[in-house]
């Protein structure tokens, strides 16, 4: 773990940038960003227009490590380059931003009120090449939908047993059990969640973190436990979905909480903007988002 990394994203004030969009969402990305799936034929081509969607974020000069103290990329971000340097590689070399690897495979199919992530066979080897391209931490998805205690057990399991197959590689797991906002019993899947995060800590060695990206609780400071935990680094939201006004006045009512937005970061930046009104338009999000991780 590279301990300079470790400090900053601890200690510094700022957000977390999602850049993470991967095969399934980002057709929706590119559109929202004003590009239709007539522009392009085929995935090649679609992921070379969401890298240059990213590779335009990052290199804005909006896009500093005053507001934002991380951004968690794709695999094929982290395989590309930008402005001519290995992604990770430029992100902390040149911005001083910590790069973060996505590491999970999809969902599978909803059971017991939860979408666990695939199983992945190959996860050691995609967590060797992070370490070897500087890659500080990771981030993994499953989705809870409602307030069954067995699945919400299940996916609190699973992410710890990945998450230890990370620590394993010197690397800093973020785990994401993510709570649909349209779950009709949100707060009580919030209250089970909770329950078996704190639970799963007591698993995790001593001297070693974990991040939690979290959906905003219902109630304000639920996850204000698992902020103060020794083996928490951080805990961070995710905008699920909300807008980010929406998001952001939910997120300030949690001090502690810091954000990890994707969809949220992104909305009204476009691929026919000028080079001034992007950078504008992402300046104004950055500032917004940040002010409300910092409440």
């Amino acid at each position: 773990m590279n301990t300079e990394q470790h400090r900053h994203m601890c200690g510094g004030n700022g957000f977390i940038a999602a850049l993470d969009q991967s095969g399934g969402s980002t057709p929706k990305a590119l559109r929202l960003y004003g590009i239709e799936e007539s522009a392009y034929s085929g995935d090649a081509q679609m992921f070379d227009m969401i890298h240059q969607m990213r590779s335009r974020i990052m290199t804005s000069p909006s896009f500093t490590s005053d507001r934002v103290l991380a951004a968690i990329l794709f695999e094929q971000t982290m395989d590309r380059d930008v402005a001519g340097k290995p992604t990770a590689t430029y992100l902390w070399g040149e911005k001083g931003i910590v790069p973060i690897l996505k590491i999970d495979k999809g969902l599978e199919a909803e059971a017991d009120g939860v979408q666990l992530m695939k199983p992945f066979p190959d996860l050691d080897k995609l967590l060797a090449r992070a370490v070897a391209k500087g890659i500080y931490g990771t981030k993994e998805r499953s989705v809870v939908k409602a307030a069954n205690p067995a699945g919400i057990k299940a996916i609190a399991a699973q992410q710890f047993d990945w998450g230890r197959q990370v620590l394993g590689h010197g690397l800093v797991p973020i785990l994401e059990p993510e709570v649909d906002i349209k779950a009709a019993d949100k707060a009580k899947c919030e209250e089970l969640l909770n329950a078996e995060l704190l639970a799963g800590l007591d698993g995790i060695p001593d001297g070693q973190q974990v991040i939690f990206k979290l959906t905003i609780p219902s109630v304000d400071g639920f996850y204000s436990n698992l902020i103060a935990h020794p083996k928490t680094a951080r805990v961070v939201a995710l905008s699920g979905g909300y807008s980010r006004d929406e998001a952001c006045q939910k997120l300030a009512k949690n001090p502690g909480m810091i954000a990890s937005f994707s969809r949220a970061l992104t909305e009204g930046l476009t691929a026919q903007q000028s080079d001034a009104d992007f950078n504008a338009e992402l300046k104004a999000a950055v500032d917004k988002i940040y002010a409300a991780s910092i409440t």
